[in-house]
């Protein structure tokens, strides 16, 4: 299964980071986020890209994990030569993810 299973995204651009916010659909599915979805697991994920760091922040009050990814942009809007200059396809690609299927699933799809 995949990351967009569980959750729904957006990012954006911070100059040349990529800001990545990942929301779950329900409260199992955010205690799941927390507990499996890493800056390590990120990080890996868009080592391709070349992050120099990847930090996690909680938002719990709106189920959501926050992640700044370094150094991803390639300069940024106005400097870069990448397609998404401003990282805004990157919560897409991150909910491409495959994950294994969690034992309660049907608590942590949209209802």
């Amino acid at each position: 299964m995949l990351l967009s299973d569980i959750a729904h995204g957006r990012s954006g651009d911070k100059g040349n980071h990529a800001n990545i916010a990942v929301i779950a659909y329900t409260q199992a599915g955010f205690d799941w986020l927390r507990e499996n979805l890493t800056a390590e697991k990120v990080a890996e994920y868009f080592r391709p890209m070349g992050p120099s760091r990847v930090v996690r922040y909680e938002a719990a009050n709106v189920l959501a994990l926050n992640f700044v990814l370094y150094d991803v942009l390639a300069g940024g809007a106005s400097r870069s030569l990448r397609i998404d200059t401003q990282g805004k396809t990157l919560a897409l690609a991150l909910l491409q993810m495959p994950i294994l299927e969690p034992e309660n699933i049907e608590a942590m799809r949209r209802r």
